[in-house]
């Protein structure tokens, strides 16, 4: 079966109402054995839904799909400049982003998604992607220079990400170096975004960047139960709620600001901004390498090409460009 029943089938059911296999089957013109087969495929995606006899199908909870028109508006003018793809269903945006890159796909194209089937995150972790619950997308953006001269890129990205939060009153959300958002809730910090930057490209030369981005929406206890570090959600932070198609296109809008500063100036010019918004300045930290041994002191901040900079006794200032920074527990 075409994915595109199915979700021609979860956009009618997305107002968490009931609806009837036979009211589906006649907007769409196919029969309601039709409409059963495209409910036990979206299930197969880890959709839940009620079906409930003589009431018909209805989801757990109301859902807002992407759609293009909605992104380009809220982009204004300079959606011109973006090649925006949404997917139904895909294995992951940054792979196939990846994979047209090499293939001399358009600089500023997007690929984003409402289901991500194997989703990646830093350190080889998954990132999941439920129906509605989370925010899921990929950017291919090309630079003047080389890899070597994209060193602080994954906090520049942060930086746009909380601008765009910040714009839709999230201002509780700060920066964990290198590469995620942030938001503390009474008891402890947890994870509302995450980062995935992938490069293709001479040191010298020209380069490509596959900046991929997952953001909670609403997480089920069943999404939460399965994520291995504490997280959160944008449900839980936001005073209203959030439409992820505005989101997605002030999100774009920001990253182009921040990408274009990026790209004439690197890190140094907002380091500043990424500082003032750094989850864990002045806090005692331990850093754990990618050979096994760790390092832990007092986070002070990141030099002008965004390597963290930590204090210890023993030390004094240590300079680290890679590693995963977590809060020592006194």
């Amino acid at each position: 079966m075409q994915n595109d029943l199915v979700f021609e089938v979860l956009d009618v059911l997305s107002d968490g109402k009931f609806h009837s296999g036979e009211s589906i089957g006649e907007q769409f013109d196919v029969s309601r054995v039709s409409i059963w087969n495209a409910i036990k495929k979206a299930e197969e995606f880890g959709v839940e839904i009620y079906s409930v006899r003589g009431r018909g199908y209805k989801l757990i909870q109301p859902i807002t799909l992407l759609k293009k028109p909605i992104i380009e508006q809220m982009m204004g003018e300079i959606h011109h400049w973006f090649n925006l793809e949404i997917f139904d269903v895909i294995d992951s945006t940054n792979s196939y982003l990846m994979e047209k890159a090499s293939l001399g796909h358009p600089h500023a194209s997007v690929a984003a998604t409402h289901i991500q089937m194997k989703g990646r995150g830093r350190r080889g972790r998954s990132w999941q992607s439920a129906l509605g619950e989370s925010l899921t997308f990929s950017l291919l953006w090309r630079f003047n220079g080389g890899a070597a001269t994209l060193s602080g890129l994954s906090l520049a990205v942060g930086v746009a990400l909380i601008r765009s939060f910040h714009r839709f009153g999230v201002i509780s959300a700060q920066l964990k170096w290198p590469n995620d958002v942030l938001v503390k809730d009474e008891v402890q910090y947890k994870k509302l975004a995450g980062i995935l930057i992938e490069l293709q490209g001479d040191m010298e030369g020209q380069s490509s960047a596959v900046i991929g981005i997952g953001i909670n929406l609403k997480l089920s206890k069943k999404s939460l139960n399965h994520i291995d570090q504490p997280a959160i959600d944008l449900k839980s932070v936001s005073v209203e709620e959030v439409d992820p198609n505005e989101l997605l296109g002030q999100i774009l809008k920001d990253l182009a600001d921040i990408l274009g500063q990026f790209n004439s100036s690197k890190f140094t010019s907002l380091k500043e901004e990424w500082m003032s918004y750094h989850a864990y300045q002045d806090q005692t930290v331990t850093l754990s390498l990618g050979d096994g041994r760790s390092s832990t002191g007092i986070a002070r901040g990141v030099t002008e090409d965004g390597a963290l900079m930590v204090e210890n006794s023993s030390q004094g200032i240590e300079i680290f460009s890679s590693g995963e920074i977590t809060l020592r527990k006194i």
